[in-house]
């Protein structure tokens, strides 16, 4: 519950409608309690809190301006929508942000009626307010659609596709560009602020469809209008904007209330054509240790509000991604065609540590995965050995690229697959769940799990032998299970598996990281006398065979399991068994899979719990499939 302070008004504030009427005094006091409220809430559950800070101001202006929710507010990316969620009824439940069964830490339809379009990958606000705007004119409506977009997504070509297609279709739509890094325009100031007052209003706008007038019988309408489009451009650096259709007003200060209030009521008075006002913020304004942190405090654990010390728990083992990170950059040493790419994520994959040592082989493209993929496969067709790192959610984005671009042309991009499986608070939007599917349908694409880090390290050695076609190997998120590394990591026999343990009635047969539970679960059946076999596949595909065929010969049940959805490594046994006759004698097979939903954020394991992929869950299916065995003590002995 949020503490009730003397003279709070954020305490009065339950809907955008408490906040009309207010004074410009009083709604500067709300932004600063909604900023204190964001940086009090995030200490406590973690989670974005830079590119909150950053739109404290601006959520403020808008929600007070327009009518939310008959005008549609939609946050792209949607990382900076705490304070949106604080203003619209939510902000007794802001602690639970991010926590199992409480808040998203984006926009979520299913959440409130104030989220009209649920988003936490980047780029797609625009569309989507486009889509938004022609319902609406198709239905007779006349509420207003805004779509805030930052400068991190504007790398993506998505924005431009729909700015282009948006402006060509002359939509009435509201695009609100929130610079905070880019610096794509010249410095705000009060010249600036002033223009931009000045071509939002309505006698200036009254003066243009004068001037329209006079100047269309003498044929210099089009010339007259490129006079003054490049005039607004030259002043305020909006010319790009202008060509694809939009009416430009900026830059200005997206922390100053008393600019940024009369602005967004001239626009929301504006009713034609698709609009973009350009706001320059700063991320993490109002808490020093944001604004002063390189990243501007962009994610970050619960941390001390006075101090700003994050309190991250000392790792018992080296992070996978660090692992990928480093065995790369040692490999580079003595491979000058290693490259290595990342789609404005070096940091997250590790990739960082190859860019301090090789910063020429390190392309950081920007939040543009669609052109990370073909930009690798450009490199891989002229002799280089690409790696691109995407997590296995954002690499969805590129798959045509995958498809076209790399499989059909054989071409040897290797794909770190970063992120695979359940990710914890982030939830379903990040969630790489489909990448085993999705890459293993393709011919010749090449697919490895990691079980440990041990592994992780030799499939990277493996993926730069690989120089006949593509390849993958996925890893999750977090740290390893703190297994050594081999100093010189020996590549992989391509398409074999390794045994683990020896049993002669259960088979289990694991892909990824899900090795460690199977391992259990084979210590939960011989609690009973049920001998298990426990097998590292390794490959997806190329499948292992002769160890999948023997496994089935040799058990009475074979299990499958993944850290993936319906449709991947345990489909790919399972068809290659019934071709091969394995499933004509009465084997019982039983794949463990993600189920058939978009789970929601909890801690990784009890994601896995939900999902039925722990240990006890592996030994209860090899019982249900014996028909002997004891489930009930299964149960008892893993919550020993």
């Amino acid at each position: 519950m949020t503490e009730t302070r003397p003279n709070r008004l954020l305490d009065a504030i339950n809907s955008p409608d408490d906040l009309k009427g207010r004074s410009r005094a009083e709604l500067k006091q709300i932004a600063d309690e909604v900023r204190n409220e964001v940086i009090d809430v995030v200490s406590v559950t973690g989670g974005h809190l830079g590119s909150g800070l950053g739109v404290v101001e601006l959520t403020v202006a808008i929600h007070s301006v327009f009518d939310a929710p008959a005008d549609k507010l939609i946050f792209d990316v949607g990382h900076q929508c705490y304070p949106h969620k604080i203003l619209t009824g939510r902000k007794d439940q802001m602690r639970t942000l991010r926590q199992p069964g409480g808040l998203s830490g984006f926009t979520k339809r299913a959440e409130s009626e104030y989220d009209p379009f649920g988003a936490a990958h980047a780029s797609t606000s625009i569309s989507a307010g486009h889509g938004f705007a022609k319902a609406r004119d198709l239905q007779n409506g006349d509420n207003h659609v805004i779509a805030v977009i930052g400068d991190g997504s504007m790398s993506a070509g998505m924005a431009y596709e729909a700015m282009n297609n948006a402006g060509a279709d002359k939509s009435r739509l509201i695009v609100i560009l929130n610079d905070n890094d880019m610096s794509i325009a010249p410095p705000v100031g009060a010249m600036s602020n002033h223009l931009s007052k000045l071509v939002s209003s309505r006698p200036y706008r009254g003066l243009r469809k004068i001037a329209k007038k006079m100047v269309s019988p003498m044929g210099l309408e089009s010339p007259a209008r490129r006079a003054e489009e490049y005039l607004r451009g030259f002043a305020m650096g909006g010319t790009m904007f202008e060509e694809l259709g939009f009416y430009y007003i900026g830059p200005i200060d997206g922390h100053d209330l008393d600019t940024l209030i009369p602005i967004l009521e001239n626009v929301k008075a504006m009713r034609e054509g698709p609009i973009l006002i350009h706001v320059v913020t700063q991320k993490g304004k109002g808490y020093a240790p944001a604004e002063n942190s390189a990243d501007k405090y962009h994610g970050v654990s619960k941390f001390s509000v006075i101090t700003g010390e994050q309190s991250k728990p000392k790792p018992k083992a080296l992070a996978y991604q660090k692992v990928f990170g480093q065995t790369l950059a040692k490999l580079a040493e003595t491979d000058d065609k290693i490259c290595a790419i990342t789609a404005a994520m070096p940091s997250g994959t590790s990739t960082d540590v190859f860019a301090r040592k090789f910063p020429e082989r390190h392309f950081d493209v920007g939040i543009a995965e669609q052109h990370a993929v073909t930009f690798a496969a450009g490199l891989a067709a002229d002799g280089m050995r690409p790696f691109a790192a995407i997590y296995s959610t954002f690499l969805q984005r590129g798959y045509d690229q995958v498809v076209h671009d790399v499989a059909i042309q054989k071409l040897p991009v290797r794909f770190a697959i970063d992120r695979a499986g359940l990710v914890g608070a982030d939830g379903a939007t990040h969630a790489g769940s489909f990448d085993i599917g999705y890459l293993g349908a393709l011919p010749g694409m090449i697919c490895m799990a990691a079980a440990d880090e041990a592994d992780l390290a030799r499939m990277v050695v493996t993926a730069t032998q690989i120089d006949d076609g593509p390849s993958a190997f996925r890893y999750p998120r977090g740290e390893g299970i703190g297994i050594e590394i081999p100093e010189n990591p020996q590549p992989l026999e391509i398409g074999k598996g390794r045994i683990m343990r020896e049993g002669t009635t259960v088979a289990i047969l694991s892909y990824g990281t899900r090795l460690v539970e199977a391992g259990k679960a084979a210590d939960l059946l011989a609690a009973q006398g049920l001998s298990a076999t426990v097998a590292d596949a390794r490959f997806a595909k190329p499948l292992d065979a002769d160890l999948v065929e023997r496994l089935a010969r040799e058990h009475e049940v074979l299990i499958t399991i993944e850290e993936g959805a319906t449709g991947g490594f345990g489909s790919f046994v399972l068809e290659h068994l019934a071709k091969a006759g394995a499933l004509d004698k009465g084997l019982k097979i039983r794949p463990m899979t993600l189920p058939d939903v978009f789970q929601d954020q909890d801690t990784p394991y009890m994601m896995y719990e939900a999902a039925g992929l722990n240990a006890r869950h592996i030994a209860a299916r090899a019982i249900e499939a014996l028909g002997r065995g004891d489930i009930a003590e299964i149960n008892r002995l893993a919550s020993a």
